[in-house]
């Protein structure tokens, strides 16, 4: 059977939940266009994160790999187009390593592109109903270096990857006033995302985007 992996990380920055991981846990098991998901909780530490998750990529062989992760301040599913070779932390990670203008991974490319079809994925997420856009920006924290490290990882390779931002959950929200969407839509969005991932073999012919 073919395999989709979802990744959802570990709380951080004084949380004590994840919408990303709380997102990926509720869709694990579940057959998304004639494929299982299998979901990896991945820890919020530089250089651990994208060990992890290389194990995890190496022992499953999925044929697409979508990394979550929280985006405090956005009010949309955002779909991530680049990831750059850049740590930048503003904030310590939860190990307490806060990483200053460092590579991801020293000598690679500049920047990494997805190979999900993310603009047809946006287009079919609103079509739906779900806030959705793309993202030129995955940030230069953990979020970043697992999607530049995921797709350094995958290069050459069939298995598709990319990243989505998703926004805080409302009880987060609740405590420091942010931009909300509750669980079951974000759990609806991201399974339509697959959906689509999985159908979609051409990419749309449009412009959009966003760097905010």
């Amino acid at each position: 059977m073919k395999t989709i992996l979802l990744t959802g990380f570990e709380p951080f920055g004084g949380e004590t939940i994840n919408p990303s991981w709380e997102v990926a846990s509720s869709l694990r098991g579940e057959l998304i266009a004639g494929a299982r998901v299998e979901a990896l909780k991945l820890p919020c530490v530089f250089g651990e994160s994208l060990q992890v998750l290389a194990e995890a990529v190496k022992h499953l062989k999925p044929g697409i790999v979508l990394a979550l992760g929280q985006a405090s301040g956005r009010a949309a599913l955002s779909l991530e187009r680049v990831a750059i070779n850049l740590i930048d932390a503003r904030i310590a990670d939860n190990a307490d390593h806060q990483p200053i203008d460092e590579p991801v991974v020293g000598g690679a490319a500049a920047a990494h592109f997805t190979t999900l079809p993310v603009k047809a994925m946006a287009a079919g997420l609103r079509a739906a109903g779900y806030p959705a856009e793309l993202s030129f920006t995955a940030g230069s924290f953990v979020c970043n270096e697992v999607f530049f490290g995921l797709m350094q990882m995958l290069a050459g390779k069939k298995t598709r990857g990319g990243f989505m931002h998703l926004p805080c959950l409302p009880e987060q929200a609740a405590r420091k006033p942010a931009p909300s969407m509750a669980l079951e839509t974000m759990v609806g969005g991201v399974r339509l995302a697959l959906e689509l991932a999985m159908a979609t073999q051409i990419e749309l012919r449009e412009s959009g985007g966003t760097i905010s």
